[in-house]
């Protein structure tokens, strides 16, 4: 391929060309007589023929090259093959989550301007409703269901792609603002083409593989890396009320081999499958991220998966994959170091990213701080360069200035996470920068105080928080009990905070936390429902 041209699009056609009988798509439509689901199936040659049609009758409504068009489908046949047709023309899709709040997802409308939108109904609605947040948006192009195929055009010559290059803008996806207000970041062609490099080299993904994306935006790899995708029966704005049985129907039914979810889905899947002793020999590797993975629920998966793999890949909205770590490497001396309070090891970088820890610092930084890297165990930010790492915040200046670091022709991202590397190269995740408890005498680091008290069995998952009283800040924890565990009475609650207080004793990073909260059911981000927002927490608890 021309290294002067970049577009993800060219990806599919190759596959189309090479595999265009292979299957590319399957949407569910429901179930057959038999219980099985009924799907509706495309190869890579009718998939690649959706994109060339909707491209030629987006063009027809007016969409030219650099236009941007909020994307509001929902997952299935639209979504892949809209974002397809939008690249190749050279437009830029605006992807934001719609269950982040109206008030929020207005205010990114009206921050991005886009010049038109393609949507369902629903979103068409929306627009008219709210026309001050959308009066930028000059073309409206109405799409059905998950199963709607593309307006034929009269045309039956291929669509002719945009030459856009490397550098030219491809996308602008928007963070899920677990931690503050959602961004929109801005993708280049040649970034993504650099993360379908990465996660082909990383997973040793081959065409012919069978993908069931629990995050849709993931299933826009599948088409450049020859995978077939398998659309899941989710609900993607509210992924943690998913029906395990669903997911392990159409993993079983269509041979999947490799899958993409939160924690906090596989949990899920997870307690399904062990309880009925099934396993899932077909996957090849799934893979963990949205959250810390917990090492007790890589081990479950051992026995589920058999020959296959757990991994758990590290990184943000603005740079993917940083780095990553198979279930063979935590489960030995990592998920001790996690119990005992070291954090969560997500693993060595990518060939090609290079990471750094520097002093952790709330301001700007410039590039002279890249020259003073903090030493092996020492706790700091972590930030990143390499060819998947974004440039800038759209219409955000400030926000790109306070993330990135320019220094000798390379951006450096802030993930705005705290962690450090070990002896062995192996990089530890602490928490958020955000999220830290700074009292005055000692930091406390979000995952590194978690990973104590998640080790009781009766704890689902718990919460630092920084508890405030008089002025004062204290580490505190917020539990979410396992279901029937939640204390009922003081009593109750006075044995489980002994429990909580006996085996946060045994770690110095929460030998001093004393103060304990009880909530049945945590606050999480609307993407992968497994990000605890943690300041919502804190507001919840303080001065009580």
């Amino acid at each position: 391929m021309d290294a002067s041209v970049a577009n993800v699009s060219r990806f599919l056609d190759a596959m189309a060309f090479r595999q265009g009988e292979t299957p590319a798509l399957k949407v569910p439509k429901g179930r057959d007589v038999d219980g099985r689901i009924d799907y509706l199936n495309l190869s890579f040659r009718e998939l690649s023929g959706e994109q060339d049609a909707w491209g030629f009758h987006l063009k027809e409504r007016g969409i030219c090259r650099g236009a941007r068009v909020l994307l509001m489908v929902r997952p299935g046949l639209p979504l892949i093959a809209l974002s397809f047709a939008l690249f190749k023309i050279g437009a830029v899709p605006v992807v934001i989550d719609p269950g982040m709040g109206l008030k929020s997802f207005l205010s990114c409308v009206r921050r991005t301007q886009p010049d038109a939108m393609v949507g369902i109904g629903l979103a068409i609605w929306v627009a008219r409703v709210f026309r001050r947040a959308f009066r930028s948006v000059g073309i409206r192009v109405r799409v059905g269901g998950p199963l709607s195929r593309a307006p034929q055009s009269a045309t039956r010559e291929p669509l002719e792609a945009a030459d856009t290059g490397p550098a030219d803008m491809a996308a602008i996806l928007f963070t899920s603002g677990s931690t503050g207000a959602p961004k929109g970041v801005c993708y280049e062609h040649g970034m993504f083409e650099a993360q379908v490099a990465a996660i082909r080299e990383e997973y040793g993904i081959e065409p012919g593989e069978i993908d069931l994306p629990m995050l849709p935006i993931f299933a826009l790899f599948n088409p450049a890396l020859g995978m077939t995708t398998v659309v899941p029966e989710i609900n993607p704005s509210q992924p943690a009320t998913v029906d395990p049985a669903k997911i392990v129907q159409a993993i079983e039914q269509c041979g999947v081999t490799n899958s993409f979810g939160s924690p906090v889905l596989w949990k899920k899947i997870g307690a399904y499958c062990e309880a009925r002793q099934k396993q899932l020999p077909s996957l090849k590797r799934i893979l963990m991220a949205g959250a810390s993975a917990p090492p007790e629920l890589m081990r479950q998966f051992q026995d589920i998966l058999g020959d296959g793999q757990t991994f758990s890949p590290y990184g943000a909205t603005e740079v993917l994959p940083v780095a990553s770590i198979a279930d063979r490497e935590v489960l030995g001396d990592a998920a001790e170091r996690t119990a005992q309070g070291f954090g969560t090891c997500v693993g060595r970088p990518l060939r090609g990213v290079d990471v750094r820890i520097l002093a952790i610092s709330d301001e700007p930084l410039e590039s002279a701080a890249l020259d003073s890297p903090l030493k092996s165990g020492e706790i700091g930010e972590i930030v990143v360069t390499g060819p998947s790492v974004t440039k800038e915040y759209d219409q955000l200046p400030d926000a790109t200035r306070h993330a990135k670091i320019s220094a000798e022709g390379r951006i450096w991202h802030r993930m705005g996470d705290l962690g450090y590397f070990d002896d062995g190269g192996y990089l530890w995740f602490c928490g958020r920068q955000a999220e830290r408890v700074d009292t005055g005498r000692k930091i406390y680091y979000s995952d590194c105080c978690e990973g104590v008290f998640n080790r009781l069995p009766e704890v689902f998952r718990t919460a630092l928080i920084g508890w405030r009283s008089g002025g004062t800040v204290y580490p505190a924890v917020v539990v979410e009990p396992v279901a029937g565990a939640f204390p009922k009475t003081e009593a109750d609650r006075a044995c489980y905070i002994e429990a909580l207080k006996k085996i946060g004793a045994e770690s110095e990073a929460t030998r001093s936390i004393d103060r304990f909260f009880f909530e049945k059911a945590f606050p999480v981000d609307v993407r992968h429902n497994a990000k605890i927002h943690r300041f919502t927490l804190a507001k919840r608890f303080s001065n009580r």
